[in-house]
């Protein structure tokens, strides 16, 4: 399957694909622009429409070069109205996305109603068609993702301040406004050379599935970005492999389909941010808590019966937490801070602190009471 020219171009296609998409994604999802992406895929239609009408063919190019302007423009309209107007930047990327999408929509049926024959096909990129892919496209999205990744390692620093701290870069002196209008335009490019593949529809996806699965595995911005073009370039060739095992199978889709279960995967499993480590963690602290609340019971029955080795025995803890805590108290034992004594054979088991466990007891208890001091001498705000 892998020697298949066909195969093989949509694969190189949609690696291409990931590896640009994932890099730009990335300052979009970062900078909260999520939103950004599926409105400049809307508003890159009418460009396509555009690049048709003045040249009268499908040539790839124009298509493109005319979706990379009128997105770029939806961009700038986004931004004039955020600086401009009062709008929130949610009402202003869906203002622009609805009127530029109607836009393009109103052109394709127009030149869908001509009788030229080479605009057969040109809806295709309303949902995509990558099988529709050549060589000689190959080499201008190759052409656009080299740009872009370019860009990106000219103005890594500069690109880096404007997505986490603005308003500092500005104080530097740095053209933020230019930098940030710069940024969208590459995040156009990305959207742009994903149009015959994916399609305006599913564009949106693609620019914001890889950076939000590697965000799930990393803090630094370097790592992110790197994770997320290999996430785009595996999602992209699974996505294409798949499509050509039956046919029939949409390869834009399927490509979205994979990004979106690496997105689960990451969400699922990553370390130190995925559902699964939290739910472990939450486990391990309560029963941290329940071990230490064990541990300082034992400690006060002790002081209160003036016996440093005072068995208690295990129902009367289990009793009073309204719980077995037999797996607790093996557990300490393990750690070394209670042993199992035999007192008196017709009760159930026998526990006594061990000096390790007192020491331990007390650690706990001094900063308990620590915290509470620390709570009653903090002065409470005044409101007036």
């Amino acid at each position: 399957m892998l020697f298949d020219y066909t195969i093989q171009t949509v694969v190189m296609g949609a690696v291409l694909l990931g590896i640009s998409s994932g890099v730009l994604g990335s300052f979009a999802v970062l900078r909260q622009q999520s939103l950004l992406g599926d409105t400049l895929a809307h508003a890159a239609l009418p460009g396509v429409c555009l690049g048709f009408l003045l040249t009268g063919s499908r040539n790839l190019g124009s298509l493109l070069g005319g979706a990379l302007f009128t997105g770029t423009l939806a961009a700038l309209v986004v931004m004039v109205l955020l600086r401009r107007s009062r709008l929130k930047t949610d009402a202003a990327l869906g203002i622009v996305l609805s009127l530029f999408f109607a836009w393009g929509v109103v052109m394709l049926t127009f030149i869908q109603g001509q009788s030229n024959a080479s605009q057969g096909g040109l809806d295709a990129f309303l949902f995509g068609q990558a099988a529709a892919i050549l060589r000689s496209d190959l080499w201008v999205m190759g052409a656009i993702t080299l740009l872009a990744l370019s860009l990106v390692t000219v103005f890594w620093k500069e690109f880096k301040l404007i997505t986490f701290d603005p308003l500092f870069a500005g104080s530097l002196g740095l053209p933020v406004r230019a930098l940030e209008a710069l940024l969208t335009a590459m995040i156009a490019l990305a959207v742009v050379i994903g149009l015959q593949m994916v399609g305006v529809v599913l564009m949106a996806a693609m620019v914001i599935a890889p950076a939000v699965a590697a965000r799930q595995w990393t803090h630094r911005l370097e790592t992110m970005v790197v994770l997320s073009a290999l996430f785009g370039a595996t999602g992209g060739t699974i996505g294409a492999l798949i499509s050509a095992t039956r046919r029939g199978l949409a390869t834009g889709p399927l490509i979205i389909l994979t990004m979106s279960a690496l997105v689960l995967v990451s969400l699922l499993v990553s370390p130190e941010r995925g559902l699964l480590w939290d739910m472990w963690q939450r486990t391990r602290y309560r029963r941290s808590l329940k071990g230490k609340q064990v541990l300082t019971t034992l400690y006060q029955l002790s002081l209160k019966h003036q016996n440093r080795a005072y068995p208690s025995e295990q129902g009367m803890v289990d009793a009073y937490y309204g719980v077995g805590t037999e797996v607790l108290l093996k557990q300490l034992a393990e750690q070394g801070l209670v042993a199992r004594v035999q007192h008196m054979p017709e009760e159930r088991g026998h526990w006594t602190l061990t000096d390790a466990g007192r020491r331990e007891a007390e650690r706990i208890l001094r900063t308990l009471n620590q915290q509470d001091d620390d709570m009653l001498n903090t002065p409470k705000q005044v409101v007036s």
